[in-house]
């Protein structure tokens, strides 16, 4: 995709996930976190059950964390995405000038860069 072919349209689902990451990465949801701690520590004296009382700070942290999770993982992939992006059309720049300019290797030169674009779409992680 040529930086041309980008949309600055970014779909609902892909804004929220961008905005709570945000918000997630900012030391006021980490106080709310803290904040939800104290509250949950004297809570103990109300339930006066002590599995029940844990419970509720599982229950509340695990679904935080699935959500959380959930979030962050579109706003990294969408990232990385970018990136590559980004790359691909350097290296296709980069090619077109080699081009442009010529000289000695020129053609095996342009030939490798070519090849780079898209290469992460040929690679595994593994």
């Amino acid at each position: 995709m040529k930086p041309s072919e980008v949309t600055p349209e970014v779909p609902l689902f892909d804004r929220f996930a961008e905005k709570a990451a945000l918000f997630a990465s900012r030391a006021v949801f980490f106080v709310f976190c803290v904040g939800l701690v104290l509250i949950w520590l004297p809570s103990y004296f109300l339930i006066r059950d002590l599995d029940l009382w844990q419970l509720i700070i599982n229950t509340i942290t695990t679904i935080i964390t699935f959500l959380m999770v959930a979030l962050l993982q579109n706003s990294q992939t969408r990232a990385d995405q970018a990136v590559q992006h980004k790359l691909n059309a350097m290296a296709e720049g980069l090619a077109d000038v080699l081009e442009a300019v010529g000289g000695e290797n020129c053609e095996r030169n342009v030939r490798e860069l070519r090849e780079a674009v898209g290469l992460e779409e040929r690679e595994s992680t593994t």
